[in-house]
């Protein structure tokens, strides 16, 4: 078996004009993702599964040390295939693992039905199976957002700026669906991902000034964002009623 290559991830929640400051600099020493469009974005939507007691949430909310989370992902359109993976944690490091799935597998999974990957040739599928099947994993958000990427090879660097990220309830493939905002107009999200070390030349490029340093994931973030809608809607209509 492989050995596994961890990751480190540092987030941080940073108002627009840093990020645009930040643009510039990065774009003077990394490279774009290739997968980006003509203005250097592309958009990312994942449909995220937890189990009934909500475990993937409160692991990350607690800060346990050992956590793992499933989700679907698509990219641009979302037209054609999309992508399995589960994202652990081990510490301060973290290890990403995907599985080709096409449009039809992907929309079992939003019904609930994951009969299909038991049998599947790839490992993770399989194993994602015996998850679903022990912990009762069902689609919980939907969270979608825009990308910005900068990939440096030393240090296999890549860093990247995540605006609007909105959160729903639905199917990926549902081009109409409705979101709710799960930040502030006025900020993104700045990850930095690297393997073993960040360049120093990297580290000068960051505002460390102007960055709020958070262990707060989208996922989270979107839950949250939706139960205030609960909530907000439910107060408008007993405040309705009350008339």
């Amino acid at each position: 078996m492989p050995q596994r290559t961890y990751r480190q991830e540092l987030k941080y929640l940073i108002h627009y004009p840093d990020a645009a400051l930040l643009r510039q600099r990065l774009g003077a020493v990394m490279r774009r993702d290739a997968h980006a469009g003509p203005d250097g974005r592309y958009r990312v939507r994942s449909l995220y599964f937890d189990d009934l007691f909500g475990t993937a949430y409160a692991q990350k909310v607690e800060g346990l040390g050992v956590r793992r989370k499933y989700r679907v992902r698509v990219y641009g359109a979302a037209e054609g295939g999309a992508r399995l993976e589960r994202k652990s944690r081990c510490g301060a490091g973290i290890f990403k693992q995907s599985a080709a799935l096409t449009e039809q597998e992907a929309r079992r999974l939003e019904r609930g039905d994951a009969a299909f990957l038991r049998d599947s040739d790839q490992a993770l599928s399989r194993e994602c199976y015996c998850d679903w099947v022990m912990r009762g994993l069902r689609a919980r958000v939907v969270v979608d957002y825009e990308r910005e990427a900068f990939v440096l090879p030393e240090g296999d660097v890549r860093i990247t700026l995540d605006t609007h990220v909105r959160a729903g309830l639905g199917s990926l493939y549902d081009a109409k669906l409705p979101m709710v905002e799960a930040l502030g107009a006025d900020r993104l999200i700045l990850e930095v991902k690297f393997t073993n070390y960040l360049p120093r030349l990297v580290r000068r490029l960051l505002p460390p000034d102007a960055c709020e340093l958070t262990a707060a994931s989208k996922y989270v973030m979107c839950c949250d964002a939706l139960a205030g809608r609960r909530v907000e809607d439910e107060r408008r209509r007993w405040t309705w009623k009350a008339r």
